[in-house]
């Protein structure tokens, strides 16, 4: 019989690394049992191994609708469709003993999916639930943690019953978070190097730029596997104006940018990632209240821990970087909260005793509300909870461990290729708020873009990506919905179809826009327009249309699933010659009130049932012909 493993294996996926998050906190609470714990990414672990385990834990994400994380995706052929062959058989995992926690948001339609599929998949290969899944949601008030706490609890409580040898020193021992605590799992070295970084730093050739960021990146905590450190290519902006009325509420911008460096070569419905800029004046005032020296030459490794293993594929570089590079390039300070952890390793170095007890209250289960509310719902950054506590002195590799990580912001690029060769536009929402206690927040990203001025030489670094949107072909018929900024890649469409239609037959295209008031958001206004008159895109003229939702401009509330409905016979016909669907906007309620308006009209202008109409939605979905690109 073949010898089970005695180690506890936690196997996460992740795309945002907040799965790895989850997996270390488990592995925290495992080892405080004194259990011997075994992290590992799905990109880095043989599912063919499985068998040969005792217990496995899975923590994994659900993104946008319904979409498996990239560490995932990217080892599919070795994981996940080697867990769907079929050959394995229902005993495949007999004896085996998993829990599954899932991340997701259940403003998407697809709630928790990968955590569903991947729990039913488990089961019917044989293995054993320890716990039912646990399915953790960003839209509770205290986010994942709320679902996290409980089913944590009752993992521990059940595996003392069926697994006892994984808890040698009995069922009630625990050892003390100040002695679990030990080092840090980065060490940052300093080196004695006189003037290493200054041809980095003050470099304008843009592959030294590259690869500073690339270096800088390369040591992060918080890169995420596949992910790559170095940009694909910088821009510069050469245009920046408002889409919406100065007086309106919202402030959406169109920004246009020119190659500086490579030309990248994309595609209608690919996806921009920028590496916003942090504040100076906040970075520097985060290293003088660490006590750091900003000039300090600096590298980043990570440490090896005692019983466990982190894996990071951090391909780190031994060439030294000036500290505040390092922090102002990938430590987000300025902008983003910090999770409970982090208030929990704080404890340990708040010499006041007040403090120290705050934080050891906001890090245990019964302090998790009054800790979101102090910090997540304040959006409070890394640097005011230091000003809010200002006896600890925690040294830098924590900061390196638990700062969150800087995250390249993505945008819907809003142009095609064809008709800017040598340019990317992006259509913006500024994103600001103000707290429960009546403070000012910003997006970080966006609002640094639209404070750039044309003018001013800033090359943006930036990474492109293939989208949830696939470029479709001139000969299929559309049918697209965008309102607000969802109609942002669908610009790029319709530039698309402009170029292909001037050698070529373009299929008709029906699009339908929303805003709020014709007035004040009617973005794009001018473009759609010009595009549905004399033969262009949109112009019935060649089979197309365009239609706009202004939801507040009278008493009762005009959405884009009621100009569909009013083009039921439209949607149909286009339907029935091929049409494919492409959805684009926020992840509330608008994907799914679509999908309602879609049923009904396929209902009503075929005279099938309901349920008929639902079943040839999917068929649509599986034949990749339903698209949907959805944010929060």
């Amino acid at each position: 019989m073949e010898m089970k493993s005695k180690t506890l294996l936690i196997l996460y996926a992740t795309q945002t690394g907040n799965t790895l998050d989850v997996a270390e906190r488990i592995a925290r609470e495992a080892e405080r049992r004194a259990c011997t714990v075994v992290i590992r990414s799905t990109d880095d672990y043989d599912a063919n191994s499985l068998p040969a385990e005792d217990t496995v834990i899975f923590v994994v994400s659900t993104t946008g609708q319904g979409d498996t994380p990239d560490s995932m995706k990217a080892r599919l052929t070795v994981f996940w469709r080697f867990l769907l062959q079929r050959n394995l058989g229902s005993h495949w995992l007999e004896g085996i003993h998993y829990a599954v926690f899932g991340l997701g948001d259940s403003g998407y339609q697809k709630y928790n999916f990968v955590a569903k599929k991947l729990d039913k998949r488990l089961s019917d290969l044989g293995a054993t639930a320890v716990v039912e899944r646990g399915l953790g949601d960003d839209q509770h008030p205290s986010g994942y943690e709320a679902a996290l706490d409980p089913w944590l609890s009752s993992l521990w409580s059940r595996l003392n019953e069926i697994k006892p040898h994984f808890f040698p020193k009995g069922p009630d021992f625990l050892v003390s978070n100040e002695e679990l605590i030990g080092l840090p799992k980065f060490q940052v070295t300093y080196h004695n190097v006189d003037d290493i970084d200054s041809r980095l730093s003050t470099a304008t050739d843009f592959k030294y730029l590259q690869m500073q960021i690339g270096r800088a990146r390369s040591m992060s905590s918080g890169k995420v596997p596949h992910e790559k450190c170095k940009p694909d290519a910088f821009l510069k902006m050469v245009k920046n104006f408002p889409l919406t009325r100065a007086s309106h509420e919202k402030d959406v911008r169109h920004f246009e940018f020119e190659f500086v460096s490579q030309v990248i070569k994309y595609e209608i419905g690919d996806v921009l990632e920028v590496l916003p800029s942090q504040s100076p004046a906040a970075v520097d005032s985060f290293i003088q209240r660490c006590n750091l020296d900003p000039e300090s030459l600096i590298t980043v490794h990570p440490r090896e821990m005692e019983n466990r293993h982190i894996d990071n594929n951090v391909n780190t570089l031994d060439v030294p970087i000036k500290l505040r590079t390092f922090v102002e390039l990938t430590m987000d300070v300025t902008s983003a909260s910090p999770r409970r952890y982090f208030f929990e390793v704080m404890s340990f170095f708040a010499t006041a005793e007040h403090e120290k007890e705050r934080l050891q209250y906001f890090a245990s289960p019964e302090g998790r509300d009054d800790l979101y509310q102090y910090n997540q719902k304040e959006r409070r950054t890394v640097l005011e909870v230091l000003e809010d506590f200002p006896s600890v002195q925690m040294p830098f590799e924590w900061f390196v461990q638990l700062a969150p990580p800087l995250k390249n912001r993505a945008f819907s690029i809003s142009s095609s290729p064809l008709a800017h060769p040598t340019q990317v536009h992006l259509t913006v929402d500024v994103v600001s708020w103000t707290t429960p206690f009546k403070r000012k927040r910003q997006g970080l990203c966006s609002t640094w873009l639209a404070s750039l001025d044309p003018e001013q030489s800033i090359y943006i670094p930036v990474w492109f990506h293939k989208g949830l949107l696939p470029p479709p072909p001139p000969s299929l018929p559309l049918i697209v919905i965008g309102p607000g900024t969802g109609c942002a890649p669908f610009r790029g469409f319709v530039e698309e179809r402009a170029v292909q239609s001037q050698s070529g037959t373009i299929a008709p295209t029906l699009l339908f826009f929303g805003c709020r008031n014709e007035n004040n958001d009617f973005l794009y206004r001018d473009f759609w327009f010009s595009h549905s008159e004399n033969d262009g895109v949109l112009s019935e003229a060649k089979g197309g249309g365009f239609y706009a939702a202004f939801s507040r401009d009278q008493p009762q509330k005009v959405y884009v699933q009621h100009k569909m409905q009013e083009q039921s016979e439209r949607i149909w016909n286009l339907l029935c010659e091929g049409a494919a669907i492409y959805v684009a906007g926020s992840s509330t309620k608008m994907p799914s009130d679509v999908m309602v308006a879609f049923e009904e009209i396929i209902s009503k202008e075929s005279g099938a049932p309901r349920e008929s109409a639902v079943r040839w939605l999917r068929s649509l979905e599986k034949a990749g012909k339903y698209h949907v690109e959805a944010w929060s």
